[in-house]
């Protein structure tokens, strides 16, 4: 059995997780590859169940995305299967045999089509991953189910995660009470080009099929591909969404109605949580970062100047070494390809502007800027200049323990 890992610096605790009518969870040890802790993860939905869903875009990805892309174009979900420890990624055929296997098995225990099955698998690339341990759990877990089971839920997906991530929000729609909760996994190999990890959320709202989709791919760009831990985009990850229809609300067919407004908001918001708690359990992270880009030339071209900030290794291991290296920050802009002045540039570290117009801003006094570098969350400010695009991006600090974390996965 694998040695335990620290839990991280940055983790929080899990919010008081309710039900979700509808949502039924279990938790179970199918020995995929970890010893005395579970490893598949089984949510069965209530029949009628709309499912949304958002994958890499990686070129090389698992089976698991291949059959999910797939199944997404029947709109109804009976069950969402997730196993750790093995990713299933680059194992040709067998690794397609194995998906079609589980669906089909899955699909009998719950006497629903198997298109109706949604898969995924995290860990090891490039092992096959054997159907029968799966198989066989599956009785186990279907027994095991219970609307109460969230947190075993999200432990059973960790990998490389020290700690699990959910998140939760009640809201109305027309006055009716409506819930969304999900949880995520995510640790490393984490970087924009959706989705990042795995992420599950799950509401009893009434919505369609193309609603859900809409908001989910909307909220998706501010959220989990606004971050990034290590600039690896998985083969394996998705952003998926499940409305049970068990709210009794008015009928919504307009992504933007009026009705919604308070729905948008709280799945907007559970979404940038569970992102942020991804940066938060970056393998070896001690810090949190922040980096807002301002006055660019559009929106999309401070997008990507904040994530060439946020990958640089210099940039990171100069914030895990609490060192004020704000001259990193400019060469993070300047490479990028977008478009950068450095008669126009401005950067500012925790409040505090460090570099104007070319140049270092007069009686710069640097105690501020480095007693914020101490902290665990640390904001870094650039404003280019140019227009007036925008973007914010969050990653975290680069440490030894992402190397050794990395160095021993597989062992």
């Amino acid at each position: 059995m694998a040695t335990p890992l620290t839990v991280s610096p940055l983790a929080r605790p899990l919010p008081d997780l309710a039900t979700v009518e509808g949502v039924r969870l279990s938790a179970v040890a199918a020995g995929i590859r970890y010893a005395g802790r579970t490893d598949l993860m089984l949510a069965e939905f209530v029949p009628g169940t709309i499912a949304a869903g958002v994958y890499t875009k990686n070129l090389c990805p698992g089976a698991p995305i291949d059959w999910c892309r797939q199944a997404l174009k029947t709109p109804t979900a009976r069950a969402l299967l997730v196993n750790a420890g093995n990713a299933n990624v680059f194992t040709g055929r067998a690794g397609r045999q194995t998906v079609e296997d589980c669906a089909e098995a899955l699909a009998a225990h719950l006497s629903c089509p198997k298109d109706e099955i949604f898969l995924a698998s995290t860990g090891v690339i490039g092992e096959v991953l054997p159907p029968e341990r799966i198989i066989n759990a599956l009785p186990a877990a279907q027994q095991g189910l219970s609307a109460d089971h969230w947190e075993q839920a999200a432990r059973a997906i960790m990998t490389t995660d020290t700690f699990p991530k959910a998140a939760r929000r009640d809201i109305t729609i027309d006055g009716t009470p409506v819930r969304i909760q999900g949880i995520a996994k995510g640790s490393g190999m984490v970087a924009p080009d959706m989705a990042t990890m795995l992420a599950y959320v799950m509401t009893d709202a009434s919505l369609p099929q193309d609603v859900l989709q809409t908001l989910l791919s909307r909220f998706s760009q501010k959220s989990f591909n606004a971050i990034t831990v290590d600039s690896d985009t998985s083969t394996s990850d998705m952003l998926m969404a499940f409305a049970t229809q068990q709210a009794q609300h008015s009928k919504i067919t307009d992504a933007d109605a009026p009705a919604l407004s308070e729905f948008r908001t709280a799945l907007q918001e559970v979404l940038q949580e569970l992102a942020l708690l991804v940066v938060r359990d970056g393998e070896g992270a001690t810090k949190q970062i922040r980096i807002d880009v301002t006055g660019a030339t559009s929106d999309i071209s401070a997008h990507k100047v904040a994530l060439s900030v946020a990958n640089s290794p210099l940039v990171k291991t100069a914030i895990a070494g609490e060192d004020a290296n704000w001259g990193r920050v400019v060469m993070a802009v300047g490479k990028s390809g977008e478009p950068a002045d450095r008669d126009t540039l401005a950067v500012g570290v925790g409040g505090v502007w460090i570099a104007k117009e070319g140049s270092v801003v007069p009686n710069y006094d640097e105690t501020p800027v480095v007693a914020h570098m101490k902290g665990q969350e640390i904001d870094i400010t650039v404003d280019l200049g140019l227009g007036s695009g925008s973007a914010t991006v969050w990653t975290c600090d680069l440490t030894h323990g992402y190397i050794d974390i990395n160095g021993s996965y597989r062992s």
